[in-house]
C-alpha cells in the first residue's frame, strides 16, 4: 500500500510508542540503551522498559509491523485504508480521535506485541522466557502434552507492562484511556481465546499409538479477521461514575454491556470521503474501486458518489509456464490490457 505523508501531529502524545517503531528500519538492532533514548513516541517509562528489556524490543518492533500489515490488509478496500504516516501519530490523527478505527488500532498493536514477543520466547531468541513449561502430563482427552508450547503468558504480560503503561499514566480519570486500556485487553484477549492445540503422530508406519500435543499461538490473520468483527459490531460507550470510580458503558441503554473481548469508542467516525487535514482525514480521491462491486470496495460506495475515472493500464504477468525437469519453472512475461477504476 502506498503511503501517504503530511505534516507532524502536534498530538503525538496520543501515539502509541510502538507504533513508531515499526517505521525505524533505518535504526537497525535495538541493542544498546541510548537507542532507547532516541526512540521517538515512547513515554519515559517505556524508555526505562527498553533499557531493562533490550532483547526484546526488536520483537516490540516486529509486532508494530505486524500490527500495521494486518490493519491495512483488513482495511484494505475501506474509506479508512490504515494508511500511515511518516510522521507522529503513525496513523495519523485519525487515532488521537475516540472513534471506532482508534479502538481497532489499539488492539491490533497491542495483540501484535503479545504476539511477537511470544513467538521470539518459544523460538529461543530471548534469555527471559522460553517454552511454557507449565503445560505438561496428560489431557483429559488422553494426548500427551509435549513439545514446545507457545508462553502466551509471558507474550501478554509484556503487552500489558509496555503498552498499557501509556494510558495508566494518564490515571482512572481519563475516559480516553479507560477506551484504550479496554481495546489493548480486548486485542490480546483475541489471541488467548483463539490459542490452537497442534499434535504430532507418533508410531510404526505413521499410526498414533502415541500423541503428542502443544499450544501455538493462532496465525495473525485470524487475529486480525477476529478483531475486525469486533470492529463491525463495536459499541459507543460513554464514561460514568459506578461506585467508586469511572467506567464506560453502552451509550445507549438498550444495548447489552460489552464484554472483555468487545471493543468499544466513544466518538462517532466521519464518513473519510473528503480530504481534511485538521482531522487526519485522508480522503478517498485516487483510490482505486471495483466497479461492479455493491459492497463497500464498489466505486458508488468508495467514491462516495463523486464517479470514477476509467483508464487502459497494461498489466505484466507470468504467462505460459513450463516445468523442466530437473527442477525448475520457466514462464514468460506477458502483457494484459485491464481497466483501472479510481475515485474522482
Amino acid at each position: 500500500m502506498e503511503e501517504r505523508t503530511a505534516s507532524s501531529s502536534t498530538v503525538a502524545t496520543e501515539a502509541l510508542g510502538a507504533w513508531y517503531l515499526a517505521k525505524l528500519s533505518s535504526v537497525g538492532s535495538i541493542s544498546e540503551e541510548e537507542t532507547c533514548e532516541k526512540l521517538k513516541g515512547l513515554i519515559q517509562r517505556q524508555v526505562q522498559m527498553c533499557k531493562r528489556n533490550l532483547e526484546v524490543m526488536d520483537s516490540v518492533r516486529r509486532g508494530a509491523q505486524l500490527a500495521i500489515e494486518e490493519c491495512q490488509y483488513q482495511f484494505r478496500n475501506r474509506r479508512w485504508n490504515c494508511s500511515t504516516l511518516d510522521s507522529l501519530p503513525v496513523f495519523g490523527k485519525v487515532v488521537t480521535q475516540g472513534t471506532r478505527e482508534a479502538a481497532f488500532v489499539y488492539a491490533i498493536s497491542s495483540a501484535g506485541v503479545a504476539f511477537a514477543v511470544t513467538r521470539a520466547c518459544s523460538s529461543g531468541e530471548l534469555e527471559k522466557c522460553g517454552c511454557d513449561r507449565t503445560v505438561h502430563g496428560v489431557s483429559p482427552q488422553g494426548f500427551q502434552w509435549s513439545g514446545c508450547s507457545d508462553n502466551i503468558a509471558y507474550g501478554v504480560a509484556f503487552s500489558q507492562s509496555f503498552v498499557d503503561v501509556r494510558e495508566r499514566s494518564k490515571g482512572a480519570s481519563s475516559s480516553r484511556a479507560l477506551m484504550n486500556l479496554h481495546n489493548n485487553e480486548a486485542g490480546r484477549k483475541a489471541i488467548l481465546t483463539h490459542m490452537r492445540v497442534e499434535c504430532k503422530c507418533h508410531g510404526v508406519s505413521g499410526s498414533c499409538e502415541v500423541k503428542t500435543c502443544w499450544r501455538a499461538v493462532p496465525p495473525f490473520r485470524q487475529v486480525g479477521h477476529a478483531l475486525k468483527e469486533k470492529f463491525d459490531g463495536a459499541t459507543e460507550v460513554e464514561p460514568r461514575r459506578v461506585g467508586s470510580s469511572r467506567a464506560l458503558v453502552p451509550r445507549n441503554a438498550q444495548f447489552k454491556p460489552h464484554t472483555d473481548e468487545d471493543l468499544v469508542y466513544l466518538e462517532p467516525s466521519p464518513d473519510f470521503c473528503e480530504q481534511d487535514m485538521r482531522s487526519g482525514v485522508l480522503g478517498t480521491r485516487g483510490r482505486t474501486c471495483n466497479k461492479t462491486s455493491k459492497a463497500i470496495d464498489g466505486c458508488e460506495l468508495l467514491c462516495c458518489g463523486r464517479g470514477f475515472h476509467t483508464a487502459q493500464v497494461e498489466l505484466a504477468e507470468r504467462c505460459s509456464c513450463k516445468f523442466h525437469w530437473c527442477c525448475f519453472v520457466r514462464c514468460r512475461q506477458c502483457q494484459r490490457l485491464v481497466e483501472l477504476h479510481t475515485c474522482r
